[in-house]
């Protein structure tokens, strides 16, 4: 439950609309509702400002489906990452809303479209195969209630196309930056813009680039001071941290 959850039902209960008993019977669940296989938890939301995501990979669809049946009792949005089309299918029959996000593997069940996030966040990628990575920081920093901007395929190879769309890194409040290959691009934004950059290595590249590490490496190592780095292809890291610094 969210915070503004909460304080109506406190008003319903002051106001006579909603008995003591029905109160407590909603916070029955809270901190977290257990079904032996997950222990979903309702209070993050009031914990830490943004609800509990839920990782598909590793899962089976059964125990995913269980836990966004439980989540769906509340009113915020839910998102499953790294899912597929057949999970997809499978969870549309809980909700038909639900939104499937091909490219990142990502599911969307949109119930509040309330904008929190003082800024805009730009989601910048280096090449066309970091699209679905930055796909998933996209979908996380729109679905955590954020005004989101994509530019794509800006990579240092060509970097008159990232020049050319300057006015875009500048109207930011908060930049993501994924890239495979060397991991050049986020050290070239972060000297571009006076706000925090969050580099996303992806596995994207030839043999060299050990699936990554490369780009993780010279993330870890930008000359540019205002540049944070996640995991490697981690959009959903990145896009959830740039929900976080977009509300402070």
């Amino acid at each position: 439950m969210t915070p503004e959850e909460i304080s109506k039902m406190l008003r319903e209960v002051r106001r006579g609309k909603l008995t003591v008993e029905d109160a407590v019977d909603r916070l029955r669940n809270l901190p977290y509702e257990d079904l032996g296989y997950a222990k979903i938890d309702h209070h993050r939301s009031l914990r830490q400002g943004l609800p509990e995501v839920i990782f598909a990979r590793g899962k089976a669809p059964a125990q995913v489906e269980g836990i966004v049946r439980g989540m769906l009792r509340n009113r915020h949005n839910i998102l499953v990452t790294r899912g597929d089309r057949e999970l997809y299918e499978r969870l549309l029959r809980l909700d038909a809303r639900a939104e499937f996000h091909e490219l990142s593997g990502a599911i969307v069940f949109r119930r509040d479209r309330k904008i929190r996030g003082k800024g805009k966040i730009l989601v910048v990628c280096a090449g066309t195969s970091d699209i679905p990575v930055a796909e998933e920081a996209l979908v996380t920093g729109d679905v955590m209630g954020n005004r989101v901007e994509a530019l794509y395929d800006v990579g240092v190879a060509g970097i008159h196309r990232l020049l050319g769309e300057s006015r875009h890194l500048r109207e930011a409040r908060v930049i993501i930056v994924v890239a495979g290959m060397e991991g050049a691009l986020p050290s070239v934004v972060g000297g571009m813009v006076a706000v925090p950059v969050i580099a996303v290595p992806s596995s994207v590249g030839y043999g060299a680039s050990f699936r990554g590490l490369a780009a993780l490496l010279g993330m870890l190592n930008s000359c540019a001071p205002n540049v944070c780095v996640v995991n490697i292809d981690n959009g959903f890291g990145a896009g959830y941290l740039a929900s976080v610094m977009n509300r402070l």
